[in-house]
C-alpha cells in the first residue's frame, strides 16, 4: 500500500477549510503568536512611554516600525518562531527572542532588556488569548451568527400568517403559524446574541504569581496595578486584578457556555426544519448538478441541516469541555489550560461550519402551503380546545348548563379523527348562547391560530 503525502487530520483543515479559514486568522497557532508579538510590542511601548528604567519615549516612526512586527506578521515570522522553539522548547520564549531579534534590526537594542519585562508567560498568553478570542467572535463568528439570526427573523415575518398544525408530543395540537414558530427561535437567539455582545474578555498582567513582586522589586515607586490596568484596557480588554499565575478563565467559560447555548438552540431549529421537510411542509429547491442519493435519483436529502446538527453537537461538546477544564488549575497553576486552549479554534470552527450550513439550508427550502393547509383540514378535532373553553365561558356567564365540558369533548375527540360535518353537528346541539355558537361554527383549524401572527411583532 502506498504512503499518502502529509494530510490534514481534521476535516476543518481539509474538506471544510474554505468555510472555516476566517477563524484560523485568529484562533490558530500563528494567530496566537502574532497576538503574543503584539502584546510584547505594546508593553515595550508602554514602558518607554513612561520613561521607565532610563528609557525614553519612542518617536512615531519607531513605534510604527515596532508595530509592524505584528501588523506585518507572516510566513517569515512563523518559520523563524518554529526554528527557535525547536531550540527553546518554549513557545513564549521564542516570541520574546523574535522581538529582541527585530529590535536589533530596527536599531533599538537600547530597549532590548525591556522586552518581556517582569512578565510571566501567562501575562502574554492571557492577553493574547483574550485578543484572539475577542476578534474571532466579533469579526468572524458573531457576524455569521447574526446572518443566521436575521434569516430566521425574515422567515418569521414572511410566514407569520401561514397557518400550520402544531404538534405536541408528536401529536396534532392547537394550530399555530409557521412564522410564529420561527419567531420563537429568533427571540431565543436574540437574547443569547445580546449576552454574547456583553461578554467580557479579560487579561492579567501581574507577574509570576499575580503579585507584582518583580515589578515592585525593580521600582517600588511605580503604581504597577494602575499601569497594568491601563495597558490591558488600552488593548480593548477587561483587566483582572486578582489572579494566580494565570488569568482564571471564568470569562471564557461564560462565553463558551453562551456560544454553546446558541448552538443548541440552532440544533433544535435544524431538527425541526428537518422534520418539516420529511412531512412535506418544506420542499427543497433542487441545485443544478447536485446528487441526492447515489442510487435513488429522486431524492434531495436535507444534508445542510444534518451537517449543521452534527457540527453543533461537536462544537457544544468542545465548548463544554473547555468551560469545565479551564476554570480549574492546581494551586497557582498547571498546564491543563495551555493544552485545552489550543482547541478553542476547533470548537469555533465546528460552530462556524454549522452556522454556514444552516444559513445555506434556510436559503434552499420553500414553504409548501398547500401541504400545511391539507394537514389542518384533516385534523378538525384540534378545535376541541376552543369548544370546551367556550363552553366553560358560557357556563360561567349563566348561558349553559353543561356539566364537565372537558369530559364531553374528550368523549367526542380523544384518539379519533373528527370531520367538519360531525363537529358542526356537535356544536349545533350544544347548550350555549347563539353568539358563541356562531363563533364556533365559523372556526376552522386554519383560523384557530389566536394571536400567532401578532406575537411575531415582539421581535421588534
Amino acid at each position: 500500500m502506498s504512503t499518502l503525502p502529509s494530510q490534514p487530520l481534521s476535516p476543518l483543515d481539509g474538506r471544510y477549510h474554505s468555510v472555516v479559514a476566517p477563524i484560523g486568522e485568529h484562533l490558530s497557532e500563528a494567530g496566537l503568536n502574532r497576538a503574543r508579538v503584539e502584546v510584547e510590542v505594546e508593553w515595550l511601548i508602554v514602558l518607554t512611554d513612561n520613561s521607565l528604567f532610563g528609557s525614553s519615549p519612542l518617536d512615531g516612526a519607531q513605534k510604527l516600525a515596532l508595530r509592524e512586527l505584528y501588523t506585518e506578521f507572516g510566513q517569515a515570522e512563523i518559520d523563524w518562531l518554529a526554528a527557535r522553539e525547536a531550540i527553546t522548547r518554549h513557545d513564549v520564549k521564542a516570541v520574546e527572542y523574535l522581538v529582541r531579534d527585530r529590535l536589533t534590526t530596527l536599531g533599538l537594542d537600547s530597549i532590548a532588556e525591556l522586552t518581556h519585562f517582569a512578565c510571566t508567560s501567562e501575562d502574554i498568553n492571557s492577553v493574547a488569548y483574550a485578543l484572539t478570542v475577542q476578534r474571532a467572535v466579533t469579526e468572524v463568528w458573531l457576524p455569521k451568527f447574526r446572518a443566521v439570526l436575521n434569516r430566521i427573523r425574515e422567515a418569521a415575518l414572511e410566514m407569520r400568517d401561514v397557518p400550520m398544525l402544531a404538534r405536541t408530543h408528536g401529536q396534532p395540537a392547537t394550530p399555530t403559524t409557521m412564522g410564529r414558530e420561527f419567531g420563537v427561535f429568533a427571540y431565543r437567539l436574540e437574547r443569547i446574541a445580546r449576552q454574547i455582545d456583553a461578554s467580557e474578555y479579560m487579561g492579567k498582567f501581574s507577574g509570576a504569581t499575580g503579585t507584582f513582586a518583580a515589578h515592585v522589586s525593580a521600582d517600588p515607586s511605580v503604581d504597577w496595578p494602575l499601569l497594568s490596568r491601563t495597558f490591558v484596557e488600552s488593548l480593548g480588554l477587561d483587566w483582572n486584578p486578582l489572579t494566580t499565575q494565570i488569568e482564571s478563565h471564568d470569562w471564557q467559560a461564560e462565553l463558551y457556555g453562551r456560544v454553546s447555548h446558541a448552538g443548541r438552540v440552532l440544533h433544535n431549529l435544524a431538527t425541526d426544519v428537518w422534520t418539516y421537510i420529511s412531512v412535506g411542509y418544506f420542499s427543497q429547491i433542487p441545485v443544478a448538478g447536485a446528487t441526492g442519493s447515489s442510487t435513488m435519483p429522486h431524492k434531495i436529502n436535507p444534508i445542510r441541516f444534518e451537517n449543521a446538527e452534527a457540527n453543533f453537537e461537536l462544537a457544544s461538546a468542545l465548548f463544554d469541555s473547555l468551560s469545565a477544564t479551564l476554570v480549574t488549575s492546581r494551586l497557582q497553576r498547571d498546564l491543563t489550560d495551555s493544552t485545552t486552549q489550543r482547541n478553542i479554534g476547533v470548537a469555533f470552527g465546528h460552530s462556524l461550519l454549522a452556522l454556514d450550513n444552516i444559513l445555506r439550508g434556510l436559503g434552499e427550502i420553500s414553504l409548501a402551503e398547500s401541504v400545511l393547509a391539507a394537514d389542518l383540514d384533516a385534523n378538525w378535532e384540534v378545535l376541541a380546545e376552543a369548544i370546551q373553553t367556550v363552553i366553560r365561558a358560557e357556563i360561567s356567564a349563566g348561558r349553559s348548563q353543561i356539566s364537565d365540558p372537558y369530559a364531553v369533548l374528550k368523549d367526542l375527540t380523544r384518539g379519533r379523527r373528527v370531520g367538519q360535518a360531525e363537529l358542526a353537528e356537535f356544536i349545533t346541539g350544544l347548550d350555549i348562547g347563539e353568539e358563541a355558537r356562531a363563533r364556533l361554527l365559523a372556526l376552522t383549524p386554519a383560523t384557530y391560530v389566536g394571536l400567532a401572527s401578532e406575537l411575531v411583532d415582539y421581535l421588534g
